[in-house]
């Protein structure tokens, strides 16, 4: 790393590591049920929870006109101790992506004052602030699904939600990267293709995951390696419903169905990528990315297992999750290390 891209690049990383954070937070958010609690979104009013019992009860009697309350709550002895737990989770999602967006802002235009940035590092920083801001966009644009009839957000708004933060970690993991490793040695075509294959069938699971999450469809066929005694199809992913594109995007089955299927896909490209590196004499530390890989994808398809089989206990959710951003950073690490 170059003394003169140091600061800049832990200012990416800092980002990487708070995109981690909010990303830990939000499955939290989801796994507790606590994303319909703030019912409008303001950028500055609602930077602090309510500080005293009084606008505690007004923030409640505004929850309780919409649906989640209606149709749910309202029937589970729901109190005001309650709603502060929920809140809470929701309140602090919130104020992470408030905090990212000052981290990124701030020294961004103090490295632009101080032309510590290349032109091609500021277009870069650009995009990222851009996808932060549409980020953002996107959690209040999914949350707004729940709060009209149906008391819970769309399963494909929450999918958008998850990858794009997912997208917008790699891509700043990404130029982060660049400053890192500077120099450019000659790509290896064939490993950058299986790579960049694994990175597409990777992001296809995360978005499969948060459908899963969208339809809680992992409460559901909690067996392993088949959906139940003697299938591997089950019968309802068919009777669930009129068409095929139906069945395997809104249907809970074929939902589940298809988040299994990529598991394996996923851990045959590395397996693959893993087998034809040996056909070439790599670097440390492309050695290093592919290894990781290799031994976090396995890590991921067990806690994936176990989270189905255990039907989705919130440490186990969240820990699949977790993982899931780690199996990100070591195939974006390996993708890079591949194509420069």
């Amino acid at each position: 790393m170059k003394n003169k891209n140091k600061s800049v690049t832990i200012w990416l990383l800092s980002g990487c590591l708070l995109l981690f954070v909010m990303v830990v937070v939000g499955g939290i958010t989801r796994l507790t049920n606590s994303g319909l609690s703030m019912t409008d979104w303001h950028l500055v009013t609602d930077t602090f929870p309510p500080l005293s019992e009084e606008k505690w009860v007004q923030a409640f009697e505004e929850y309780k006109k919409f649906p989640e309350y209606q149709k749910i709550n309202i029937h589970n002895d729901f109190t005001l101790s309650d709603y502060k737990f929920i809140y809470f989770w929701e309140w602090f999602h919130r104020f992470i992506g408030r905090i990212i967006g000052l981290v990124f802002l701030i020294p961004f235009i103090y490295f632009l004052f101080r032309k510590r940035l290349s032109s091609e590092t500021i277009k870069k920083c650009f995009i990222l602030l851009g996808m932060g801001a549409f980020q953002g966009f996107l959690g209040w644009f999914m949350v707004k699904s729940g709060l009209i009839d149906n008391p819970d957000v769309s399963h494909f708004r929450l999918a958008l939600h998850l990858t794009f933060a997912f997208i917008t970690f790699a891509y700043t993991l990404w130029v982060a990267l660049d400053l890192i490793y500077p120099n450019r040695n000659e790509a290896i075509i064939l490993l950058r293709k299986i790579a960049g294959f694994g990175l597409i069938f990777l992001l296809l699971q995360i978005i499969y995951g948060g459908f899963v999450a969208g339809l809680n469809a992992g409460l559901i066929h909690n067996h392993w390696p088949l959906m139940s005694d003697g299938q591997f199809l089950h019968e309802s992913v068919i009777l669930e419903k009129d068409s095929w594109f139906l069945r395997l995007t809104e249907g809970k089955s074929g939902v589940q169905f298809v988040h299994r299927t990529l598991a394996y896909v996923v851990v045959g490209l590395i397996l693959l990528l893993a087998f034809k590196s040996h056909q070439f004499d790599l670097t440390k530390q492309q050695k290093t990315g592919i290894n990781a890989l290799v031994i976090i994808v396995f890590l991921q398809f067990g806690l994936g297992v176990f989270t189905l089989l255990y039907s989705v206990p919130l440490w186990l959710g969240l820990t699949h999750q977790v993982v899931a951003f780690f199996l990100l950073t070591a195939m974006t690490y390996t993708l890079h290390r591949l194509s420069k």
